[in-house]
């Protein structure tokens, strides 16, 4: 192993069943994208899916883990370096309020998709970066994480606007 520094993603699905990210991230093409990017470990916060990852990696080198509840992703969050997480508005704040970059992956399987509006706002504010599962290897291959904003807490009216338009409600 050397000292070789320990790059760690975290994936997060909440309390959900979301397993078509789990899925994703399982897959060879994602795996193959993260060893590229330089990430060496993989923990998989699964949720309430059923579809179980493989633990060993096609060669070995991207060490990978799962488990299915924890009180708190901070810190998972908190020991990382890249996390992939489920559109929650939970996951994505307090992934953003501890400055790691991000990818949300939006569940096109939920039928009201709000989550879908925040994520692509704060995509396009570049504070994350937003996937679908089928587009999460290219979004990977992709992303140049130096290319974020960090996100500041405390500037609430971009949030409040932001909610305004969700229920529909004017501007000021």
């Amino acid at each position: 192993m050397g000292n070789r520094e320990r790059r760690t993603v975290f994936v997060t699905v909440g309390t959900t069943c979301f397993d078509a990210l789990v899925k994703a991230v399982d897959s060879s093409q994602v795996k193959e994208a993260l060893l590229q990017k330089g990430y060496t470990d993989l923990v998989i916060q699964m949720g309430r899916g059923t579809y179980v990852p493989s633990k060993v990696s096609r060669d070995g080198t991207l060490q990978v883990d799962y488990f299915t509840f924890s009180p708190s992703i901070a810190d998972y969050v908190r020991d990382t370096s890249l996390v992939i997480s489920h559109a929650g508005s939970g996951s994505i704040f307090e992934t953003l309020r501890r400055g790691e970059p991000l990818i949300v992956v939006v569940n096109e399987d939920l039928m009201d998709n709000h989550q879908s509006e925040l994520a692509e706002e704060l995509a396009a504010r570049k504070h994350l970066f937003c996937a679908r599962p089928q587009t999460l290897g290219d979004t990977i291959q992709r992303m140049g994480i130096d290319t974020l904003t960090p996100y500041v807490p405390g500037d609430a009216k971009p949030v409040v606007t932001l909610i305004n338009k969700f229920l529909g409600f004017p501007d000021d």
